[in-house]
């Protein structure tokens, strides 16, 4: 029997195979109870674009909480705008085996109402 960590563990490895095989950029994110992270991975997996979180100096003195989705949200808005800079307009979101509700949902919508296509 599979603990809660390790079935997030195998539907993440199911979609990075997934996105790794259209060989392109894939916006990843990773959460956790008190800050949520973002990071565009270029398409052969050993660069990082650009990256946006919660627990930046910039992003932290505007939020009171770094674990809602209101900081999804501005977290989601930041990676989009970063990834202008980098040159970076589609993307393949990997969600890293999480559900798509909540932080993770916020910080998509943020993502694509700033310009990032996935």
């Amino acid at each position: 029997m599979l603990n809660k960590n390790e079935s997030r563990q195998r539907r993440a490895r199911k979609t990075r195979a997934r996105i790794a095989e259209k060989k392109t950029v894939r916006l990843a994110v990773h959460r956790t109870n008190l800050h949520i992270y973002a990071q565009i991975i270029s398409a052969c997996g050993s660069k990082i674009l650009a990256s946006a979180s919660s627990a930046e100096v910039e992003v932290r003195k505007d939020l009171a909480n770094g674990g809602n989705t209101a900081a999804a949200a501005v977290v989601g808005k930041r990676i989009a705008e970063k990834a202008k800079v980098a040159g970076v307009a589609q993307v393949a979101f990997d969600r890293s085996g999480n559900r798509y509700h909540g932080r993770i949902k916020a910080l998509a919508d943020a993502a694509r109402e700033h310009g990032l296509q996935f």
